[in-house]
């Protein structure tokens, strides 16, 4: 039996030819972006520090501002002010920032108060922030998440070089105990990879709201979330859809500037979770949704064509050479990647929980109702 085989245009031959343009796209999707991601490096040159605006939307988080708040507070940085805007809240939120500002003077408090013809979202406080902040440079993150250390304004202003209106910087989530805490961290970990690097590759489309930057000057000139009001989720990545420019954003990875979040506890709060995030996905434009697609519509040609290939093909060992290729390099570079990210306990599990995130996504995204909006 020979290893290589001799392709004929019979209808296995057709479905080889499939699994080897399969494997190619994804090599290609790896090489042309997770790549720029992995070798990317910040400009050494000096970026000077302009007074930001950390802004900070609240609903019934008092426990959590009076975790995450002071970390947000003393950050190690020239000239900066909080705006914490308080968005109809019932608990006693209100008193543990009255009680931070005693200590804080550039700690600054809107309340909006409830407001039955409204329902709950994030753009009407995050707009009432940005129309309150005294400077150009805004900073966001939400009450639940804390910043990894003091210099995390630092890091993610210092990417506003010459042409830069938008950074987006990363999001990870508490490493905790569990398998349902490593496939959370591990699809937020591969999410990142693809955002971060397509905004590396001139193609940016999202960012998380949770550690995102942006220009006053740049929110306002895209009419803000007029475009997509009606949507309650998506003042992060439908933003980008209208903001994002080729040249006009900038992406911060270093371990400083990452701003964590509490997992969810249970399989159905994460589902419940990820369906909220996949409702403004059919708003993308249409390159962005053509660019996303081919990933995993690639994998399942692969995966179909492999099964056929196994049953019936006679050269088995030649297209499991070529799948074990595919392994080794999206594990070599995927593993870096995760490693930039803090992700190091995941590398040795990546083949596994790809593969499991293959499978479970697909049922997430198809069971999402698109009708229901989301909440923040």
């Amino acid at each position: 039996m020979n290893f290589l085989p001799k392709i004929e245009f019979d209808a296995i031959g057709i479905v080889f030819l499939i699994f080897c343009f399969a494997i190619f796209l994804q090599l290609l999707h790896l090489f042309v972006f997770h790549c720029r991601l992995l070798f990317h490096k910040k400009k050494t040159s000096e970026v000077k520090m302009e007074p930001v605006t950390v802004i900070v939307c609240s609903r019934n988080e008092e426990d959590n501002l009076f975790k995450n708040l002071p970390k947000v507070l003393d950050q190690d940085y020239p000239k900066f002010e909080v705006i914490v805007v308080n968005d109809q809240s019932v608990d006693d939120s209100r008193h543990i920032v009255r009680a931070f500002q005693e200590k804080y003077p550039n700690l600054k408090y809107i309340e909006l108060e409830r407001n039955k013809h409204r329902k709950f979202g994030k753009k009407v406080p995050l707009t009432v922030g940005i129309k309150g902040a005294s400077y150009e440079r805004l900073l966001m993150i939400d009450a639940d998440c804390f910043p990894n250390s003091n210099q995390w304004i630092k890091q993610m202003m210092s990417n506003y070089s010459e042409g830069k209106e938008i950074v987006i910087g990363y999001g990870p989530y508490e490493k905790k105990k569990g398998f349902l805490n490593k496939l959370i961290r591990f699809d937020t970990g591969s999410i990142a990879a693809t955002y971060l690097s397509f905004a590396k590759s001139a193609k940016p489309y999202m960012a998380v709201g949770r550690n995102f930057s942006y220009l006053k000057s740049t929110f306002f000139k895209v009419d803000g979330f007029k475009k997509h009001y009606h949507i309650q989720s998506g003042d992060d990545d439908l933003f980008m859809q209208d903001a994002a420019r080729r040249k006009n954003v900038g992406i911060e990875i270093d371990e400083e500037s990452f701003v964590y979040s509490h997992p969810k506890e249970s399989f159905r709060s994460w589902v419940k979770q990820k369906q909220r995030h996949f409702t403004t996905a059919s708003n993308y434009r249409l390159i962005n949704k053509l660019l996303l697609g081919i990933f995993p519509a690639s994998m399942i040609l692969m995966f179909a064509s492999l099964v056929i290939l196994l049953i019936s093909f006679e050269w088995k060992l030649f297209v499991l050479a070529l799948l074990l290729v595919r392994y080794l390099f999206y594990w070599w570079i995927n593993g870096l990647i995760f490693k930039k990210l803090n992700e190091k306990d995941l590398i040795l599990w990546f083949p596994f929980f790809e593969l499991i995130h293959f499978i479970i996504i697909p049922f997430i995204y198809y069971s999402t109702d698109r009708r229901e909006p989301g909440k923040w």
